[in-house]
């Protein structure tokens, strides 16, 4: 399914607002307002003598006179207005204003002036008002905000009616789900079979829509991995994983979130009736151009169904090894292990580091025509050209392992297996591996010597894992520092110490003082930390041995392989990222 997003309300620059009130109209030939309308066949002469009646009894503009009077609709009118005044016009909906910029311009100013601030673009405020030609209240105005001020037109009842909500409390949601319609409530009751055109119609315009599609381009927007809405007693809460750490974002209305949960499986196609078992599934959206792939899952919890996106942005990603930030000695081992005709390669980490785009990585780099490659995912996150596919699906039956036995039996030069979970994925893919085939998995592990005891404790025997092993590697991500308020410092001696850092202790490093750009995290962006450690005889023999983690660890040690904490120190030392960042992701017995 493929939902095409609107461009983001709140940022939207002057020339979209253009856009947004022309509405693909033509162009209008400037003279009185009146009879430009009559001319446009939008306005009878009679109407228009009923108008100017009445505007000389209340003194209001012609436009809002022939509002008031239903005789044409602001979509109608905008364009006309635009082109007398010279200036962008424009309908103020909910969405459109950015709460924070709402708050640059003091309310006592926006009432006296019957101003508002829109949003804010560099150094420029995008004002709303009723006299965009008034030059002192622009100036009263710039000199308030100490920005360059753009004024747009907009209607004076409306902007009076906006001041009065944009600077309360709870605005922040409220501009984009106030004046829910209750057709946008209906969506909870729906069939799961539900018509997905039928009910886009129902609820279009729905402020639900625009929150929905919002907080998808803003993850994208900000490069967020995952969008968590979660309920609560009194309110939702959104959260963006940024950088691997949860951000909030927003705190959607109590009584709208119900309707946010079935937009959202709407989209998914899922069960919109039902809340007591865990959904999963996908779409696909289309944000600025770029095609995003979401994985929703739903999850019952005690004040209702927690739902999660997972944001798989295509543009954002890179499967190539040269482009990963793996060290030049670890990358030429990495490429070697991959020319193995056959053999059991492991990467190991944490949820989150990575892993699955190494893999990836690895395939774009093997995969020929000549090569049959074969994966088995749960789920299949990316889809890879000249490489089979397989998702797990063990409601029919299709698990890693089920699907492994199969696959040996379609001629698999190379077979990835997403993970290795448990014991029988474990003895055939060390089959696999044994028979002539190269297999690529992940471990949750956290390093590569831990790999080998994982492997054992899952029930294969040592003599089997040291013939079938070529190579293990572990990897973490972690944050660098953010170039928007980089500060340096020094650390004791006592703390470099703790960390095994050899070099200059009286040296200083980076780190970030957190600002507005990173959500005062002192981060932005992320790269990775590697240790690859190739099989060689005397590894295998510590293998086939049974060797403990902490033999094979001051192994690696005396080969002057790289460490985890080694490659962290190593990005500190470039200030690429902080000590206790390090510390955090790669520091541990």
């Amino acid at each position: 399914m493929s939902i095409a997003l609107p461009p983001e309300p709140v940022s939207r620059d002057l020339e979209d607002l253009v856009v947004l009130s022309r509405q693909d109209q033509e162009p209008v030939v400037r003279g009185p307002l009146g009879q430009r309308l009559i001319l446009a066949n939008l306005l009878g002469h009679d109407e228009l003598e009923t108008a100017l009646s009445h505007q000389a009894e209340s003194g209001k503009k012609l436009g809002e006179t022939l509002l008031e009077l239903g005789f044409v609709s602001d979509e109608e009118l905008l364009p006309f207005i635009e082109a007398q005044l010279g200036v962008p016009a424009v309908r103020l909906r909910d969405g459109l204003l950015d709460p924070v910029a709402v708050h640059i311009l003091p309310r006592y100013l926006a009432e006296q002036l019957n101003a508002l601030a829109l949003f804010r673009v560099h150094d420029e405020l995008i004002l709303a008002t009723d006299d965009p030609q008034d030059l002192h209240a622009i100036d009263q105005v710039e000199e308030a905000t100490g920005l360059t001020v753009r004024p747009v037109f907009a209607f004076g009842p409306s902007i009076t009616r906006f001041i009065g909500r944009a600077y309360e409390e709870d605005f922040q949601v409220d501009a984009v789900t106030a004046d829910l319609d209750d057709a946008a409530l209906e969506l909870r009751s729906d069939a799961s079979d539900v018509d997905i055109a039928s009910v886009n119609e129902l609820v279009d315009g729905s402020p639900i829509i625009n929150l929905v599609n919002y907080l998808m381009l803003q993850a994208v927007r900000k490069g967020a991995s995952d969008i968590h809405i979660e309920p609560g007693s009194k309110s939702a809460t959104v959260r963006f994983r940024i950088d691997g750490q949860l951000v909030e974002m927003l705190r959607p209305r109590r009584d709208i979130y119900p309707a946010i949960v079935s937009r959202i499986k709407v989209m998914a196609r899922l069960d919109i009736a039902e809340h007591r078992q865990p959904q999963d599934g996908r779409c696909q959206v289309v944000a600025e151009g770029k095609e995003v792939d979401l994985r929703i899952s739903t999850l019952p919890t005690v004040m209702g169904e927690k739902v999660v996106m997972r944001v798989l942005d295509k543009g954002r990603l890179t499967f190539d090894l040269d482009k990963l930030g793996i060290g030049s000695g670890s990358l030429k081992t990495l490429k070697g292990l991959l020319k193995k005709p056959h053999g059991l390669m492991l990467v190991t980490g944490p949820t989150g580091s990575g892993k699955t785009t190494t893999l990836y990585s690895a395939l774009e780099l093997i995969k020929s025509v000549h090569i049959n490659a074969v994966t088995v995912e749960d789920p299949v996150e990316y889809q890879v050209e000249q490489v089979n596919q397989v998702q797990v699906d063990t409601a029919r039956g299709v698990s890693f392992a089920a699907a492994l036995r199969s696959i040996l039996r379609q001629d698999p030069d190379v077979i990835m297996v997403g993970e290795i979970r448990d014991a029988e994925t474990a003895q055939v893919a060390v089959q696999a591996a044994l028979t002539g085939h190269l297999v690529l998995s992940t471990l949750h592990t956290n390093d590569s010597a831990g790999a080998i005891t994982r492997m054992l404790d899952m029930g294969v025997e040592s003599y089997k894992l040291a013939a079938s092993l070529v190579g293990v590697m572990a990897q973490r991500l972690v944050r660098t520092i953010c170039p928007q308020c980089r500060s340096s410092h020094y650390a004791s001696a006592e703390y470099l110490a703790s960390l095994n850092y050899t070099g200059d202790t009286r040296r200083s490093f980076a780190k970030g003082e957190g600002c507005r750009e990173c959500f005062d995290t002192g981060y932005q962006g992320r790269t990775g930390i590697y240790e690859v450690l190739p099989v060689t005889s005397e590894f295998r023999r510590m293998v086939a041995n049974d060797e403990s983690v902490d033999v094979i660890r001051k192994w690696r040690d005396d080969q002057g392989f790289d460490s985890l904490l080694d490659g962290g120190l190593r990005l500190a030392g470039l200030e690429q990222t902080s000590l206790e960042e390090v510390a955090r992701v790669a520091f541990f017995d």
